[in-house]
Formats: structure tokens, sequence, C-alpha cells
């Protein structure tokens, strides 16, 4: 069978997708460049004259580096906390059989179908109660609680795709589960965890409600809060605006170029196995 045409048909969607895709991220990069009265007659094309002033005045203040250490803050430690906690859990519901294991799989499992916006206002009560109200704390052990239920299911799977012979082996040498936990279920999971890294980073550096709610101080703001800087009462600087946005979601776009083959490799190893 010619598959001819097929191929031809696959490009074509695929070159759609890409450039619907790129161009918004694209087209916030041009309008960093640009004027705001160009931005207003030509919001997509490459700018007619390129203005790196915008861009000047992002760097060289010192806003951006606070709300840029801040959403590194915060990503870092949600991305490190959900690690431990659901490589542990997973390991515990791939590996040990006991009493409720299923029940209580199936409860953390619940947390995918809820929002965070659903339960914002309880939350709200919680972190006041407990003191963490305008506090780091107060966003990355929530974004680790509602991110725990994705990263469960991901690292089970793959955990459970593991050879069986590998835990027969251990267990007649004599070796514990924590020592196999560590050294044998983590190095041969690495593609996964690095997928769950990834998607937990991207996750917590682009979150703006949780910390809308949670913090007050301009000087904890994330990068999704400091935008709000630059809306003035009679205007917006649509300009410093974009040019913002571009400086601060590049490092995310790059992280995940440069992961995306553990990406890739972690969401499917656990698919030839249930």
């Amino acid at each position: 069978m010619n598959h001819g045409p097929y191929r031809w048909i696959r490009l074509a969607i695929l070159v759609v997708v890409t450039v619907v895709v790129v161009t918004p991220f694209v087209a916030t990069i041009f309008g960093g460049f640009k004027t705001l009265g160009e931005l207003r007659v030509n919001p997509l094309w490459v700018p007619s004259e390129w203005v790196v002033g915008n861009y000047l005045d992002i760097l060289t203040g010192s806003r951006f580096w606070t709300y840029i250490y801040n959403s590194l803050f915060i990503s870092a430690f949600t991305v490190a906390l959900t690690l431990i906690v659901s490589s542990m859990a997973a390991f515990a519901f791939a590996q040990i059989r006991f009493f409720g294991s299923a029940m209580l799989l199936n409860f953390l499992l619940l947390g995918l179908l809820f929002p965070v916006a659903t339960g914002i206002l309880p939350l709200f009560l919680k972190l006041r109660d407990l003191g963490l109200l305008d506090t780091y704390w107060g966003v990355i052990l929530p974004q680790v609680a509602f991110g725990l239920g994705l990263a469960i299911l991901l690292l089970r799977q793959a955990f459970v795709a593991q050879p069986g012979e590998l835990w027969d082996s251990a267990l007649i040498d004599g070796c514990s589960y924590w020592r196999f936990f560590l050294r044998v279920t983590l190095p041969l999971s690495l593609p996964i965890l690095s997928t769950v890294g990834v998607i937990t980073l991207i996750a917590s550096w682009n979150n703006y409600l949780l910390p809308l709610v949670v913090l007050n101080s301009e000087s904890n703001y994330p990068w999704p809060l400091g935008i709000m800087q630059f809306r003035g009462e009679y205007g917006t600087e649509w300009t410093l605006i974009l040019a913002f946005v571009s400086l601060t979601i590049i490092p995310a776009v790059l992280l995940y170029i440069v992961a995306q083959k553990y990406i890739i490799a972690g969401l499917t190893g656990g698919a030839v196995k249930g």
C-alpha cells in the first residue's frame, strides 16, 4: 500500500499545528521590540523598527530579578517535594501489598478531578489559620498537594512496569524495601522522574491563581503576578508586558526542549505493562 499521500497529509497537519502553536510565542517576542503605536497596527509581524529599550528596561530593573528569584524558589521546592513524596508513595503502591492500598490510591487520584479553583476558599482559610499567608510555603505546599495525584499515577505505572525479577533477586540477597527503592528503582526511573519534574516545574512556574490569593507583598510575587505591575490607572504598558513575558517563559521553553526526550521516554516507558 502506498503511504505517500497519507505522509503528506500528516506533514501538512503537523505544519498547521506548529504554526498555530508557535505564532503567539513569536508574536510575543516581536511585540517586545515594538513601540506601542506599531503594536496596535502590526501585532503579529516583524517590527519595522527594532526597539531594544523595552527588554533593556526589564533586564536592568530590580523587580524582574526579584520575581524570577521568587518563581525559581517556589518552583524548585515544589518540584523537589513533589518528587520525594510521590516517588515514595508510588513505590509503596507498586511494590507493597497492604489492606486498602487500592482504595487509598483511588482516593489520592480523585485529586485529578478537582482544580485548584474549587478549593481556593477553604484553602485560604486553612493557610490563614496556619500563618502561611504571604509566605513562599503558602504557595509551595498546596502546589505539592494538588500535584501529587498525577505524579503518583505516572510514577506508579513506571514502577510496576519494571521487571519483577529485580525485586525477587534483591529479596533473596536480603535487600530491604528502602535500599531497593534508592539503589534500584530510582536509578531505573530517571526518565519518568524527569517527566514528572518538568510537568511540575512548568505548572508551578505558570501558576497565577494560587499566588494571587496567598501573596500580598510585592517582594514575594512570582513572575505571573509581576505582570500586574505594568498596568497603570489610565493605561497598560503592553510592550513592556510582552518583553517581560518573553523573558520569563524562555527558561521554561528551553528546559522543555532539553528534557524532551526524557519526557517522551518517561510517558511511554510504562505503557507496555499494566
